[in-house]
């Protein structure tokens, strides 16, 4: 991984994981995504309140991360595809992208269930291939903040077959993005912060 090219806090706070040389490609070919991607990280906080609050259609960890992207000129993308073959065209409907710029896509997988990897990292994929990403980044939860989710009482709401990094890395190491460069963050409990 290129480590260097991660801010100090950023390799302290968050766990992180790299394929294809995600980083450079970041750095040297979409530097203002990249700052973008930098700031927001280093920016958030993982609230007790976000937590303590049950759920509902959006959690505030995306909500926080949608939103500061949002503000810099990011958007959910949904592209259009189809195939032809000789005079027929089929359509082939992708995913919706969460935050998207420039050729970067950026998910957030903070507490669905884990076959969205499955769906995310094949997204990555075909898009790729299509040459319409050039990146692929998740931003998910570390396995270790099963710990501060029993402690609130809410470990039934985070489970084991919900989205945490052990649920996304083999499927990555497995070739779910194929050729497609991603970069992973795991949010991790050194942004835990007691706000309530």
């Amino acid at each position: 991984m290129s480590a260097a090219l991660i801010p100090q806090f950023i390799r302290t706070h968050y766990e992180v994981h790299e394929w294809k040389h995600a980083c450079a490609i970041l750095k040297q070919d979409f530097s203002s995504e990249w700052q973008d991607i930098i700031s927001v990280l280093a920016e958030f906080r993982l609230k007790k309140s976000w937590i303590a609050a049950p759920g509902g259609s959006k959690s505030k960890v995306s909500g926080f991360i949608d939103s500061y992207l949002y503000r810099r000129g990011w958007k959910e993308k949904q592209f259009t595809t189809k195939v032809m073959i000789d005079d027929h065209s089929m359509e082939t409907p992708t995913h919706k992208i969460d935050c998207f710029r420039n050729r970067v896509a950026l998910e957030i997988e903070w507490n669905n269930k884990d076959p969205f990897y499955d769906r995310d990292l094949n997204n990555f994929r075909l898009l790729f291939d299509l040459r319409a990403i050039s990146v692929g980044i998740i931003i998910t939860r570390c396995d270790e903040l099963q710990s501060i989710f029993k402690q609130l009482g809410r470990g039934a709401s985070y489970g084991a077959s919900t989205t945490h990094m052990s649920k996304l890395l083999p499927r990555i190491e497995g070739g779910g993005a194929a050729g497609c460069p991603i970069l992973v963050f795991g949010i991790s409990q050194r942004l835990y912060v007691e706000d309530v």
